[in-house]
């Protein structure tokens, strides 16, 4: 007994210590059928696959290296073996020096880890009455074909349960544990085999063995090529189908078959496209309603009164404003900026007004809908309990736990990696770390105003002079404008430069801070991710909405930064062109620099990869041969998708105010993005392990919080950015008598009024012009759209009464939004349950058929074999007290 445990025992940590012991893979030469999925025996499934490089054959490591890493490769095969494991290796028809290590699964095997890893399979098909929509005919045109994509059987599930085997439904042994099942279970055993013993401290896992190079790549095996067919009748050619009708473009307005997307790449990647189509969808409406806001903006531009005196050469013309910056800067004619105010018509309008109130009830529906949908998705996906009951520790988390503790809940002892202080000291190194490189993100924005001060200058002084002879250049290449586009542009370099710095570092973090499951190790690194990139993508857009042009002063007292520059002013066309701009530069070229680094690269890749092979193109190359020439996933897997969709998210909600297009754009972008990144996955890369997942992780807090603060952001910018408060105030209360002449509400006069007036001769000597004034005029207005008292009244320069009725006004309007649409979200969000009376229905119907399948049955079965026990004992004690027959 004991000869037998060590045979079991020993080679399962890895410490075999004769070469003789060790268990190797079947060797077999390629059978010429590349598109078979089977060992060479065509009967047992590959479901997975391990690429290593000949050791005998390798050049670039010393002789005792490679013998090292083929011990631990061949121990490590061992112990697969030892596990259940079947392993078949096949030399490369390419490449002599590859070796193709085919691992499959039996039955036993299955049945065993399916039960410790409580993996929900079915029990019998769902009977309960499914109601027909009434949309159903519309919804039949947008679907995949049903002849193509059959609809998946429902079933009602369970935890399997060895025991309870006879339960469960089982047609089909081959079938019952589908291909992403399967390839889930191999996965997970070879996360969890040793492969050596240093120090008392076991080595096992494959990722540890991919990091080493002792293999070159692990995965699962498409089960067929994209652009044809299996020749193989075994083989489904889910893959073909896939690409023909999910990821090819003529599908770009057909809803995805998402039951099949998920049958074939795991819950994980299912849950992010049914999460990113249900995004897609709802933008629809914001599209519409912002398109029909921007078209309000543009018919109503020529009736724009404000706009109409900034352009006539008897009001604007007339009006001569005061430098922007110190000496070097001119004196400039209000006309300059008739094309901007003309724009700001289109965007400053009261439909703005209502599109930011829209968009605050929109994200509410949205993310309400979304729960909904999310629940319906948990049942049908089978994810409801996984959190609690699927979900196995991380093997990097199990290597570590060498501290024993006591449990307060089962008071037992348990093994942890770190004790209490231990864990205080890694949370504050951990959140220490992610604020430090906030505040290098804010540095960097700061640098990026400092070069806004600093060039402007420049620009002011040489611009003008070069392009002196083009006035209608002049309309929009103005100094600001240049400054602005500039800024922007090397703001976006910071950006994506920082980023690639910060992504290293919070994996760094993050695995030093040793999450306990893989949920909560994404979780952890998607919120530092999430809180570097807002600071980082939208500091600047929030430096331009509310500090831009805010605290300037007046051309006799000018605010000075750092005590040397002088603050900057908004455009002449104000700072909400400015900001949109800047939203465009970001979004604009974000998205370009995704799909160059998530297609084309990928895509170069592959296509290198195959002009390299080409001369060899004549031999027949097997299916694992060809899914290891594409390119590997990365280890965040969908983690970049999630954070470009989610930043996204951001501008069309946070500053939707000054841009209502960004709906319509965002909806453009993301019909590619859905067709662009199935393309990928289909086509450009091997196929990922499939993976559970309850729901869309830490995004969904965080999305909850952009809309929260979306409310907030957007009441500011039309408060504060925008002119609308102002123009408002005028309307109705100084165009009137006390404060003004006209005899009825207009906004007749609010150009002139709105433009205080400054006396030349006030300047000092260090922001005095060079340019020479000209005329008779010893006044210039002040910063635009500045309210100050004029020269010679007692309290000249200070701010005049309107400047406190709009401030006033401002901070009414702040309230009054906010509350009424943080009152209606409260509404929408009580009204609207998180999960359906449907799928209530279904999961007490499951729990119904598993009490009754798995446990009752039991007791019955108990019942009565305790039933015969009871009637044998009886009647053996009845023979034993019955009195002899005499």
């Amino acid at each position: 007994l004991v000869l037998e445990l060590n045979q079991v025992i020993i080679p399962t940590y890895g410490t075999v210590p004769d070469q003789q012991n060790l268990h190797t893979p079947e060797w077999a030469d390629f059978d010429d059928k590349p598109d078979s999925l089977f060992f060479s025996d065509a009967q047992r499934r590959i479901d997975f696959v391990l690429v290593y490089e000949d050791e005998s054959k390798k050049m670039t490591h010393k002789r005792s290296d490679r013998k090292k890493q083929k011990r631990k490769r061949q121990v490590y095969e061992s112990n697969l073996i030892n596990n259940g494991l079947q392993l078949e290796a096949t030399r490369s028809v390419l490449d002599e020096k590859l070796i193709f290590v085919k691992v499959h699964a039996p039955w036993e095997v299955l049945c065993t880890y399916a039960e410790i890893m409580h993996i929900k399979l079915p029990l019998q098909p769902n009977d309960l009455k499914t109601r027909v929509s009434a949309f159903n005919w519309f919804s039949r045109l947008f679907r995949v074909d049903e002849n193509i994509i059959k609809p998946e059987q429902e079933f009602f599930t369970a935890p399997f349960q060895k025991e309870h085997l006879s339960n469960f439904y089982i047609q089909d042994k081959d079938t019952f544990f589908n291909p992403a099942t399967r390839s889930r279970i191999v996965h997970f055993i070879l996360s969890r085999v040793e492969y050596a013993t240093k120090n008392n401290v076991k080595k096992f896992g494959i990722n540890k063995l991919l990091d080493t190079g002792i293999y070159k790549a692990a995965f699962p095996l498409h089960d067929s090529s994209f652009r044809h067919p299996s020749t193989d009748p075994n083989c489904p050619s889910e893959r073909y189908l896939l690409y023909r009708e999910w990821a090819h473009p003529k599908n770009i307005f057909k809803l995805q078959p998402l039951d099949f997307i998920r049958k074939y790449y795991g819950e994980k990647i299912g849950i992010y496209f049914a999460w990113l189509g249900f995004y897609t969808n709802m933008l629809i409406v914001a599209a519409v309603v912002g398109v029909g806001c921007f078209l309000y903006g543009c018919l109503t531009k020529d009736n724009c009164t404000w706009s109409q005196e900034v352009c006539d050469p008897n009001i604007g013309g007339n009006i001569i404003m005061c430098p922007q910056c110190d000496k070097v800067c001119t004196y400039w004619n209000l006309t300059i900026t008739c094309e901007s105010s003309k724009k700001l018509c289109i965007f400053d309008s009261f439909g703005t007004l209502v599109f930011a109130v829209f968009m605050g009830i929109w994200v509410t529906l949205f993310l309400e809908f979304w729960k909904r949908r999310q629940a319906e998705l948990e049942y049908e996906w089978d994810t409801v309990e996984y959190l609690e009951q699927e979900e196995q520790v991380r093997p990097e988390y199990e290597a570590r736990c060498t501290h024993v503790v006591m449990n307060e809940i089962t008071q037992q002892e348990e093994h942890v990696p770190y004790t209490a202080c231990g864990k205080c000291i890694r949370i504050a190194f951990c959140t220490s770390a992610v604020f430090f490189w906030i505040l290098l993100i804010i540095a960097s924005v700061i640098g990026v105003i400092v070069y806004r001060l600093s060039v402007f200058l420049v620009f002011s002084s040489t611009l003008s002079q070069h392009i002196s002879g083009a006035e209608a250049v002049r309309k929009y290449l103005t100094p600001q404008t240049a400054t602005s586009v500039t800024a922007s542009l090397i703001s976006f370099v910071v950006i994506m430069i920082l980023n690639v710095i910060y992504e290293k570092v919070a994996i760094l973090i993050t695995d030093f801070e040793l999450p306990r499951t893989q949920t909560e190790y994404e979780n952890s690194l998607t919120t530092k991710m999430f809180l570097f990139q807002f600071v980082n993508y939208y500091s600047s857009c929030f430096y331009i909405a509310f500090f831009k042009g805010k605290f300037v002063g007046h051309p006799g007292n000018p605010v000075y930064w750092l005590g040397k520059y002088r603050n900057e002013e908004c455009d002449p066309g104000g700072c909400l062109l400015e900001l949109t701009t800047q939203l465009a530069i970001i979004v604009g070229g974000k998205a370009i620099w995704n799909n160059i680094q998530e297609v084309l690269l990928p895509w170069l890749k592959n296509l290198i990869g195959r002009y390299c092979a080409a001369a060899r193109s004549e031999k027949v190359v097997p299916r694992w041969e060809l899914d290891y020439h594409l390119q590997p996933i990365g280890k965040l897997g969908l983690f970049y998708e999630y954070l470009e969709m989610v930043i996204q998210f951001g501008f069309v909600t946070l500053f939707v105010a000054s841009f209502p297009l960004g709906p319509l754009l965002a909806l453009i972008n993301n019909m590619l993005e859905i067709r662009l990144d199935a393309w990928k996955l289909t086509t450009q890369f091997r196929r990922l392990v499939p993976q559970k997942a309850q729901d869309i992780g830490a995004w969904q807090p965080i999305m909850q919080g952009i809309a929260i603060l979306a409310v907030v952001t957007n009441a500011m910018i039309i408060a504060f950015t925008s002119d609308m408060i102002p123009r408002l105030v005028y309307y109705w209360s100084f165009s009137v008598p006390p404060y003004g002449t006209h005899s009825s509400h207009t906004m007749k006069g609010y150009i002139n009024s709105t433009l205080s007036v400054f006396n030349i001769s006030d300047f000092n000597n260090a922001s005095k012009p060079y340019s020479p004034w000209f005329g008779n005029r010893t006044t210039c207005r002040q910063v635009y759209r500045d309210l100050r008292y004029p020269p010679g009244h007692q309290h000249q320069y200070e701010h005049n009464i309107y400047y406190w009725h709009v401030i006033a006004a401002k901070l009414a309007f702040i309230i009054v939004m906010e509350h009424v649409i943080y009152f209606v979200k409260f509404i929408i969000s009580y009204a609207i349950p998180d999960v359906s009376q449907k799928t209530k229905s279904k999961v007490k119907r499951e729990k119904y058929l598993t009490q009754k399948l798995l446990h009752e049955n039991d007791l019955k079965v108990v019942k009565k074999t305790m039933g015969k026990i009871a009637d044998k004992i009886i009647k053996g004690v009845d023979s034993t007290f019955r009195p002899k027959a005499e």
